[in-house]
C-alpha cells in the first residue's frame, strides 16, 4: 500500500464491497485502487499488489466506465490476471530471503507461512522464478482460480 501511495496510486478501504475484493481504475488522469476493508491483511496486500500490477502493465485497459474489476481473483487462464498474480508474487517475495529460506529446507507452505503470504501467490513466484531460468523442482502447481474461496471477512 505504501508503494502504491509512492507511485501515486490512490488507495481506498472500502465498507460494503460484498463479493468484490478489489478493483483498478484509471479516470481523468487518476489511478485508484479500491479494496474490501474486509479482508483480512494478507490478502488485502496480494489484492493491492496485484491491482498495482494492473496499474503498471494494464493501464490503458482500465481506462472506461468500469475499471478492472476482481470478483474471483487471480483467474489464470486470463493473460492479464496472470500478469498481475506474477506481479504480486514479484512485489510480495523477495528472491533473496526465498532463497536463504530454501536452502535452509522449507517446503513451500513454510515459505508462505515464514513470508507472510497465501501458498499459491508463493507458487507462482516459484514458477516465474523457472520461468526465468531457475531449475525448481515444484511441488504442484497453483490453480487457475485459487482465490474463488477466499470471501471477505464479516
Amino acid at each position: 500500500m505504501r508503494i502504491a501511495k509512492e507511485l501515486g496510486i490512490y488507495v481506498h478501504f472500502i465498507d460494503g464491497l460484498n463479493e468484490l475484493l478489489g478493483m483498478y481504475t484509471y479516470r481523468h488522469k487518476e489511478r485508484h485502487i479500491l479494496l474490501n476493508s474486509n479482508m483480512e491483511y494478507i490478502v488485502k496486500l496480494m489484492v493491492c499488489g496485484h491491482e498495482i500490477g494492473h496499474d503498471c502493465l494494464h493501464r490503458e485497459q482500465a481506462k472506461g466506465a468500469s475499471g478492472l474489476q476482481e470478483f474471483t481473483l487471480f483467474d489464470m487462464r486470463n493473460e492479464m490476471e496472470y500478469e498481475a498474480n506474477a506481479f504480486s508474487a514479484h512485489l510480495r517475495i523477495d528472491d533473496d530471503e526465498l532463497m536463504a529460506l530454501m536452502k535452509q529446507g522449507y517446503d513451500v507452505v513454510q515459505l508462505s507461512s515464514i513470508m507472510e503470504t497465501n501458498v499459491n501467490l508463493m507458487l507462482i513466484k516459484l514458477n516465474e522464478l523457472n520461468r526465468m531460468g531457475w531449475q525448481l523442482n515444484l511441488p504442484y502447481v497453483p490453480r487457475s482460480d485459487f482465490l474463488k474461496n477466499v470471501k471477505p471477512e464479516g
